[in-house]
């Protein structure tokens, strides 16, 4: 099944272009656990509706976990299927963000398993701001400056450059939190760790990384 298959999920049968607008804005309208309600109560459209929303945050995710976009194209296209098939078992007390991550970090990390060399994992974020809040960090804004957009790639290439050099356990909490704004909590239920270990793995990350861009961008 393509990834294109899946946006399509359910569209057939519907009666006219209007109509089916109105269905797409009314479930795009709805938060994770209502489209998750939705299709399970039968609607295939509320599936379309999981993929736009987490394809590429998924295909960020798992392509700097593993460090080849082509093989995140296929980890993530069996993440959704994965969910496609197992959605009536997700626990609904849970958040639904969480379980998907935890899918597609869990194919991530046994592609890495299966690797006889370590992965190069681009990661893209700044030193400053680290606990400022859960917001995913952003490079660059439209209306930067050339001169700022050029100082920002040019932050953004020595970053890439220095978080290669970063553990893998490392970078696993270090992609997701400064990068996809998951908390502690929730990087803790997706990697399988306890909440002190989590910490203390990103508080490294965060030294050795200090330590690595340091004479980069001297």
């Amino acid at each position: 099944m393509s990834r294109g298959k899946l946006l399509q999920a359910g569209n057939g049968g519907v009666g006219n272009a209007h109509t089916a607008r109105e269905a797409r804005r009314r479930i795009e309208a709805l938060d994770d656990a209502q489209v998750v309600q939705q299709f399970l109560d039968g609607d295939d459209r509320a599936f379309a509706e999981i993929v736009r929303r987490y394809d590429k945050r998924l295909h960020n995710f798992v392509s700097r976990t593993v460090g080849d976009r082509e093989q995140a194209e296929d980890l993530v296209q069996e993440t959704f299927v994965r969910v496609y098939r197992h959605l009536h078992r997700f626990d609904q007390t849970r958040k639904f963000s969480t379980w998907i991550y935890t899918i597609a970090g869990n194919l991530a990390k046994n592609e890495l398993r299966n690797r006889s060399r370590n992965p190069l994992v681009l990661f893209q974020t700044i030193m400053k701001n680290w606990d400022a809040d859960f917001r995913p960090l952003e490079w660059e804004d439209p209306k930067t400056r050339p001169d700022d957009l050029y100082r920002k790639r040019f932050l953004r290439e020595k970053v890439n450059e220095a978080v290669e050099q970063l553990p893998e356990h490392h970078r696993t909490v270090f992609v997701l939190r400064e990068l996809h704004g998951k908390s502690y909590e929730e990087i803790a239920e997706i990697t399988g760790c306890n909440l002190g270990t989590v910490k203390s793995r990103l508080n490294r990350a965060r030294n050795s990384f200090a330590q690595i861009i340091a004479p980069m961008i001297d």
